[in-house]
């Protein structure tokens, strides 16, 4: 087992790049790391979708971090969790998912998760589900888990607040969620869990938890989100979530979409590049040192070489100059074959995968996200001619499909 590296400057770096707030004091927890313990440490992640996407990469980053560090990180995928839904900033109740749903979700998430820890090697990061130990639990163990936290505590919670003003319903599981978080610190022991700073209040109720039930001090520690200093995110509606299962080229393209104003944070969080020059970057964009056109295809290509590698990346960078800046056709587009002369516009992009569903289609077509030979396609019960030669069909800026009749 390596000794655990107990460099100053190192553990500062990782106490600050990314970092929001500490529990409960930053001094503390360095304070235990410059000690030579071993620590065990967790994130956890609902499989609310089929992907891991860049947001949960800040957190798998950060893992990654403590464990060149020396330190016991945790991967710990919220199968149970998940079926229960994270209220968190919902102002309406979450669909319940089903555990073949979160289990068919969660499927990819080592892998990806692989491109920023260790499973392997002398120091491998542990992966967990928390289904282990909250399955077996009975009525009679959750009423005397749930006599630690009060009525007040959860409904203190700004979304709840929201709801009770909206008078929209507040479902009692939905209380339970972060007692179903809290006692995931407790089953793994740990010493310190990571997560967005929108998870704070779920992760101090496990801290309270531990504090009740093992009388141990759990720190806790926020990451900064993914977003400008005017609170702009990437948003499913635009187009630009990077999940981590995209193909390089959209990787690459999507990043390029995001707004200037997540160039500087997208370097500190989500780039393997020295902190110090991380910082830089914020200076260059202060002081209009830099082209933040070339700053953002910097970022684009670091981000799809973490998840892709170097060669893929280059090729992501190469064939976005040549689409999107230089405006040509990517020299190999995929085909797609049609038993018909004439189609629904919705159900050709169903058809051929590129929205994943009717509703996508329809909802990529109303954001003028879809062009078929060019030109933008703004009705969606528009009928498709599929011509002898085939048309291009473009969605948003960086995926083409030729569509051919056979």
């Amino acid at each position: 087992m390596p000794n655990n590296k107990i460099d100053e400057k190192n553990i500062n770096e990782v106490l600050e790049r990314g970092v929001e707030l500490f529990f409960p004091k930053k001094e503390e927890l360095a304070k235990l790391l410059m000690s030579g313990k071993k620590l065990r440490i967790y994130c956890g992640f609902d499989p609310s979708a089929p992907s891991l996407h860049i947001g949960n990469a800040v957190l798998i980053k950060k893992l990654g971090d403590f464990q060149k560090l020396g330190h016991q990180v945790i991967f710990l995928v919220g199968d149970f969790t998940g079926m229960i839904g994270d209220p968190t900033d919902k102002l309406a109740t979450r669909k319940k998912l089903t555990r073949e749903e979160v289990e068919a979700n969660a499927k990819n998430y080592q892998k990806q998760a692989a491109a920023y820890i260790d499973f392997d090697g002398d120091n491998p990061a542990e992966l967990r589900y928390n289904s282990e130990w909250s399955d077996p639990l009975t009525f009679k163990d959750l009423i005397e888990l749930s006599s630690n936290f009060t009525v007040q505590q959860m409904i203190q919670r700004d979304m709840f607040q929201e709801r009770i003003r909206e008078e929209k319903p507040i479902h009692l599981h939905e209380f339970l969620y972060p007692l179903a978080q809290g006692y995931d610190s407790v089953m793994l022991d740990v010493d310190l869990e990571i997560g967005g700073n929108d998870q704070m209040f779920n992760m101090l109720c496990g801290r309270d938890l531990m504090k009740a039930l093992k009388n141990k001090e759990k720190h806790v520690l926020t990451m900064k989100l993914l977003a400008d200093d005017k609170g702009a995110k990437m948003s499913k509606s635009e187009g630009n979530v990077v999940w981590l299962d995209d193909a390089p080229e959209n990787m690459y393209g999507k990043v390029m979409s995001w707004p200037d104003g997540l160039i500087g944070i997208g370097f500190e969080l989500c780039a393997d590049i020295p902190f110090a020059d991380a910082q830089d970057i914020y200076k260059q964009l202060a002081d209009d040192q830099a082209n933040p056109r070339d700053l953002k295809m910097k970022l684009a290509f670091e981000i799809t070489k973490i998840n892709h590698g170097e060669e893929k990346a280059q090729a992501a960078q190469e064939y976005f100059i040549k689409t999107i800046q230089k405006k040509e056709l990517p020299n190999e587009v995929r085909s797609e074959k049609v038993e018909v002369r004439s189609i629904n516009i919705v159900d050709l992009l169903t058809k051929i995968k590129m929205a994943s569903s009717k509703g996508d289609a329809r909802r990529l077509i109303q954001q003028k996200g879809i062009r078929v030979n060019g030109e933008v396609v703004e009705d969606e019960n528009a009928l498709i001619d599929i011509k002898d030669e085939g048309i291009i069909l473009q969605r948003g800026k960086h995926q083409f499909i030729k569509v051919i009749y056979k």
